[in-house]
């Protein structure tokens, strides 16, 4: 089962899931990711919500099927910007690979890139950190 958390920092509200690293994962960071967002004040936008829980979900998904074990979510934010960050177990960082249009991958990243510009890895003892900024809009 997740482990959830939500809490207030110096920059804004920030929420951590810990999930198991199994294909449900994806479910259950996209779940929390739109109860935290629900709860914001202001509202965000539709549009802004379904961006960022593509994010989530392709973030997460990299996360399952390239890294060993239970990873954990992050999600930050404040008035301008929403951040999202998934620490694995895998030291290896994420290739941009040439789209492969018949299922078999490789548009993540350009989806990443395309929703938030940067997509920041951070390795650090036992794993990595991959973590895009999106900005958030109002409803």
């Amino acid at each position: 089962m997740a482990g959830l958390s939500k809490t207030l920092n110096e920059r804004g509200r920030c929420t951590a899931c810990h999930l198991e690293g199994g294909t449900e994962s994806i479910r259950k960071a996209r779940e929390h990711t739109r109860g935290f967002l629900s709860d914001a004040g202001p509202a965000i936008s539709d549009g802004t919500v379904q961006d960022v829980l593509l994010a989530v979900s392709e973030l997460v998904t990299n996360a399952v099927q390239h890294a060993p074990g239970p990873c954990t979510l992050e999600v930050e934010l404040d008035e301008r910007s929403v951040r999202i960050g998934v620490t694995d177990t895998s030291d290896v960082a994420p290739v941009l690979k040439p789209p492969q249009f018949n299922g078999s991958g490789g548009l993540g990243l350009h989806m990443l890139r395309t929703l938030a510009g940067d997509v920041e890895t951070q390795f650090h003892e036992g794993g990595k950190t991959v973590r895009v900024c999106l900005t958030r809009t109002a409803k």
